[in-house]
């Protein structure tokens, strides 16, 4: 049985139980599951019941941050202010602000006065960053030491900070001002001799990110350097909030998400594709469609001036289709590769003309193999020289879509688009309307009229 088939089984099985008044017992039985399977449980069961069941647990506020943004607002409803509060103020800062974010003006006046003063800043601080950035990704949980602290001295603090701080894998020490000075490890701190100082064996050179960059880039300095949280800081070196490795993911998998969408020519979704509206997925996929229905019209135009070659060679019309979609396949393909890797960063528009060359010969390879294998089939429908006219703009065709397939991603980044609208959909259009040119045109030369 996997997770959802064993949350539907679950969730019944607990409506079954509440209804036979049953409710002790329920809630004995959530305590029994991990905190992500109970979420998932909750999340299918009423509002009021699973913010009834959720207040007895006794990790309440880790359950309900597992919880999708939805389903939190859905519950925020039900709560009490002064509960809701409550498990509000238990959240990471950095949840605590997403599902602000998410409430509407009058839950969050309602909220906000029912805070500590301390968190009421948090949230405001936070949400007040602009959305994609660090400083809308980072969590203001984390651990802080002094330069001139003993390492017995560091022990005691991180005692203390524990139960607040997000990780205290890595405790980052700061001065007065909070400027970022260095970094020191549990590790290096359990292993060091009580009356060793911080400043001798903390990490002075720290990786960090300004707190406007993007989140993408912050996902992926993560991921490169292999860090379990990063600094970040505001424009004056102050240390001002952490990512963790577990939301740099989530980014990561986002942004995967994002460009998977945009290489079908659909726009960014936010929510499940099953909760979409009929609305939304009409409006995230007619613009593509719409435009490229005039893109593929240059393939119409060319058909148009060459109708006395068609009417005098009707052959050619039985390997219009085949040739064509060669060619957007190959291109699709050359935009796949150069997309990802401009995306992973393995590419840069340096790298463009050194690419070029080696993509033309690549295509020119598969342009000739698949050359080979329509030129027999074309001497069996036609002659010797439909044969040829068909390897010769099969071999041009791919040729012709590998290129495109590959430098339009450089282009779009060239000109600051996202690479990945370079889209199948997109790439195939361009490639078949040139495609059609370039046989036609081809059959002209060598058939006659």
């Amino acid at each position: 049985m996997n997770d959802k088939d064993f949350a539907e089984s679950f969730a019944a099985k607990l409506s079954r139980a509440i209804e036979q008044q049953e409710f002790e017992q329920s809630v004995n039985q959530l305590q029994d599951l991990r905190p992500i399977d109970t979420a998932d449980v909750l999340a299918l069961i009423e509002p009021k019941l699973a913010w009834q069941l959720l207040e007895h647990l006794p990790n309440r506020s880790t359950i309900f941050a597992y919880l999708d943004a939805d389903i939190q607002v859905a519950m925020a409803h039900e709560f009490p202010r002064a509960s809701l509060a409550k498990i509000v103020g238990e959240m990471p800062s950095d949840e605590r602000t997403d599902l602000y974010k998410h409430l509407n003006q009058a839950q969050r006046d309602a909220l906000l006065p029912a805070l500590a003063q301390a968190k009421r800043e948090d949230i405001r601080r936070l949400s007040a960053y602009e959305e994609r950035t660090a400083g809308a990704l980072m969590t203001s949980d984390y651990a802080t030491l002094a330069a001139d602290m003993t390492v017995a001295e560091a022990l005691a603090a991180l005692r203390l900070e524990a139960p607040d701080a997000e990780t205290i894998y890595h405790a980052y020490v700061i001065d007065d001002a909070r400027k970022l000075l260095g970094v020191v490890s549990l590790r290096v701190l359990i292993l060091a001799a009580p009356e060793q100082m911080i400043d001798d064996i903390m990490v002075n050179s720290v990786i960090s990110c300004d707190v406007n960059d993007d989140q993408e880039d912050v996902a992926k300095t993560v991921a490169r350097y292999d860090l379990i949280a990063l600094p970040i800081t505001d424009a004056s070196g102050a240390l001002v909030g952490i990512v963790t490795h577990d939301d740099a993911m989530d980014v990561a998998s986002d942004e995967a998400t994002d460009d998977f969408h945009k290489s079908g020519g659909v726009s960014t979704m936010v929510g499940k594709l099953k909760d979409v509206s009929i609305r939304v997925l009409y409006r995230k996929r007619v613009f593509w469609l719409v435009f490229l229905v005039f893109g593929n019209l240059l393939s119409g135009l060319s058909i148009s001036n060459f109708e006395d070659v068609i009417a005098a060679n009707l052959v050619l019309v039985f390997f219009l289709p085949l040739l064509v979609d060669s060619g957007g396949n190959a291109g699709s393909q050359s935009a796949t590769l150069m997309v990802r890797a401009l995306a992973t960063g393995d590419v840069v528009m340096r790298d463009w003309f050194s690419l070029l060359g080696r993509e033309a010969l690549v295509a020119l390879m598969l342009g000739a193999t698949m050359a080979v294998a329509i030129s027999i089939i074309g001497y069996v429908r036609g002659d010797a020289v439909v044969s040829l006219v068909l390897a010769l703009s099969m071999m041009s065709v791919v040729m012709i879509g590998c290129v495109i397939g590959m430098s339009l991603p450089f282009v779009l980044n060239k000109l600051g688009f996202d690479p990945a609208t370079a889209s199948a959909p997109l790439i195939t259009s361009v490639c078949d309307a040139s495609g059609v040119l370039i046989y036609l045109f081809i059959a002209s030369r060598f058939l006659a009229i």
